[in-house]
């Protein structure tokens, strides 16, 4: 199993107060202090099959500018979706499968894209988003548990899909095993690992009790379990993949 970082925007920030403040509020917190933020989506390449893992912007899409003391800017574009996509040796015909951890534009701008892949995406955001066809499978989480998360649904050998609800009603976690690890592709359980290890909600979730419910499943199982954290939106996403970096709380 291969797995790589698609890179779109790199050398960004996001302030404490917009990633720590789901909970207590954004005024507990200090809107000078700063974290890195960039944004990447992920690629699993099983040796069978080439497996996407969210897809970025759609081609051109308009996106926030750099604005002094803005919660969160991404950064400057690397590239656009499917050219970083491409730079690493795939065309799109090749992607079978597209797992969808939730419905936002930076996670499913590039789904039209792949005119093979079936898409996997839980039934509200599939809804959310009004996806319709036989390429999209709306996952019932038909094999239960998964570790300590109560819901999941195995993709593909050592690939899992797993309920993650509280950023979006839909929300959804996946995890591959390979050579002992964990790579916990999360999506936007957190904006940088700092809230992770702070054990912090951001201020961004449709369901604040299911959001704390899934941050707390989550820090059991990386406590449980040696664990690559794959961030969407802080360069440790990509570095933490780089060095396979296990995630220490």
């Amino acid at each position: 199993m291969t797995i790589k970082a698609i890179r779109m925007f790199d050398g960004g920030f996001m302030n404490q107060a917009f990633a720590f403040g789901g909970e207590e509020g954004k005024e507990a917190f200090d809107e000078q202090i700063i974290y890195r933020s960039s944004l990447q989506n992920f690629l699993i390449d099983t040796g069978k099959e080439v497996i996407l893992v969210d897809t970025g912007f759609q081609t051109g899409a308009p996106v926030p500018p750099k604005r002094l003391g803005a919660p969160l800017y991404m950064g400057e574009k690397v590239a656009d979706y499917i050219d970083a996509f491409e730079a690493l040796g795939y065309k799109p015909e090749q992607v079978t499968k597209i797992l969808v951890t939730h419905k936002h534009p930076d996670h499913t701008g590039a789904l039209q894209y792949f005119p093979n892949a079936k898409i996997y995406i839980a039934p509200e955001d599939a809804d959310a988003l009004k996806l319709s066809g036989d390429n999209i499978i709306r996952v019932q989480y038909k094999d239960g548990a998964y570790h300590n998360f109560p819901h999941a649904e195995k993709i593909t050998d050592k690939i899992w899909f797993i309920e993650a609800k509280g950023h979006t009603y839909g929300n959804s976690i996946i995890i591959a095993e390979d050579e002992g690890l964990y790579y916990m592709f999360h999506g936007d359980i957190t904006y940088t690992d700092a809230a992770l290890k702070a054990n912090k909600l951001s201020i961004v979730f449709e369901d604040i009790k299911a959001a704390r419910e899934t941050m707390d499943n989550v820090r059991e199982f990386i406590k449980n379990n040696p664990t690559v954290y794959l961030s969407t939106h802080c360069p440790e996403g990509y570095e933490n993949l780089e060095m396979k970096r296990i995630m220490k709380l």
